[in-house]
């Protein structure tokens, strides 16, 4: 925990100095490169006034929303396409030609379908993170060792309990890596549906408006509020999980501090 604590604030010691240099170097304006103080003022302002509580809100819950969605209908598709091969042929190419499309070219298309607003950044985030979900999972599946499931059927055991107590399992680091390409690509689709879907709420708004009067200080702010958001998660829910399933069980090494 210390050496990590300390090795995160050498980082972002480094980062900030670099980053203060870079502003007062005078290669741009100073109000296109705004100082670590100004980024920090304009960040105390929005806290102080409740806007950036409000903006993060917005912004989690469509992200929320958007990976629920994903995930009940990516981890259960990805899992019979695993274990199925005729679902596997009829999905996958499917699933190979939507993939590769990035989730912002949808966005015309989703406010003529969704309008503005929170649908089409919803839907936004459900596209983007669907398919990491789904080819992690068929993956992690497909990668189950035959030899773990050779002895649960000799044991006796049952389609039910051989996917429960073997498949499942063995897939769950699969799913775990999928759930965190999800979060990274849902994080994309939905700061960019802001910007132009959104019309009051969400970080992705901030950023838009913030451009249209110059002020680069609360763009920098806002993405480093994103960053630290996604850093929050990886610590605080993506590595819990692995520590407490696949790191427990010794399938994976995980992450200290």
């Amino acid at each position: 925990m210390r050496r990590s604590l300390i090795g995160a604030l050498v980082g972002a010691a480094l980062v900030t100095a670099i980053w203060e240099s870079f502003a007062r170097s005078g290669l741009f304006a100073p109000a296109l490169t705004p100082s670590v103080v100004d980024i920090a003022r304009s960040l105390g302002a929005m806290i102080a006034s409740g806007a950036l509580g409000l903006h993060v809100l917005a912004t989690l819950g469509r992200i929320m929303i958007g990976l629920a969605a994903a995930c009940v209908v990516g981890v259960p598709l990805g899992m019979l396409m695993g274990r199925s091969r005729p679902v596997e042929r009829f999905f996958l190419p499917l699933v190979s030609v939507l993939s590769p499309i990035p989730s912002l070219a949808w966005v015309p298309l989703f406010i003529i379908w969704f309008g503005l607003g929170n649908a089409a950044a919803i839907a936004l985030v459900v596209y983007a993170a669907i398919f990491p979900l789904v080819l992690n999972t068929w993956t992690g599946v497909r990668s189950v060792n035959r030899l773990w499931i050779r002895a649960a059927e000799a044991m006796g055991a049952d389609s039910h309990t051989l996917f429960i107590k073997v498949v499942l399992p063995a897939a769950l680091p699969f799913v775990i890596a999928g759930f965190r390409q999800a979060f990274a690509r849902g994080w994309i689709a939905v700061v960019g549906g802001e910007m132009i879907a959104a019309t009051t709420r969400g970080l992705g708004f901030v950023i838009f408006d913030a451009k249209e009067y110059l002020n680069a200080d609360v763009m920098m702010g806002s993405l480093l509020v994103i960053g630290l958001l996604g850093l929050g998660f990886e610590r605080l829910v993506f590595q819990t999980i692995e520590r407490r399933s696949v790191g427990r069980w010794g399938m994976v090494r995980t992450a200290r501090g």
